[in-house]
């Protein structure tokens, strides 16, 4: 709703977290529509762990302190039919 009001068109990209490393990775191994890249800005949809990819060689502190958690996944939404994407993506937080 906030995007709708505050955009009107372009890509998004998208951060939340989840519980820990363990979990983000069981997310990320469960989607099946994403594609599991460091890249952002692709025509298709992505799916990132940035503690151990993007952010991969800072230390745990840095990481921290720039709100890089273990738990974080960041989505680069591309251009698939959102409820696919929302399907994908319930579907591998509910393994």
């Amino acid at each position: 709703e906030l995007i709708r009001k505050q955009q009107n068109g372009g890509g998004i990209v998208i951060g939340f977290e989840v519980a820990d490393q363990e979990t983000a990775w069981k997310v990320v191994d469960g989607v099946e529509l994403f594609s599991r890249t460091a890249n952002l800005g692709d025509v298709r949809s992505t799916i990132t762990h940035p503690w151990t990819t993007t952010h991969g060689r800072m230390q745990p502190e840095e990481k921290l302190a720039a709100n890089i958690r273990p738990g974080l996944i960041r989505l680069s939404v591309g251009l698939e039919h959102i409820d696919d994407l929302i399907d994908d993506l319930q579907q591998a937080l509910n393994k």
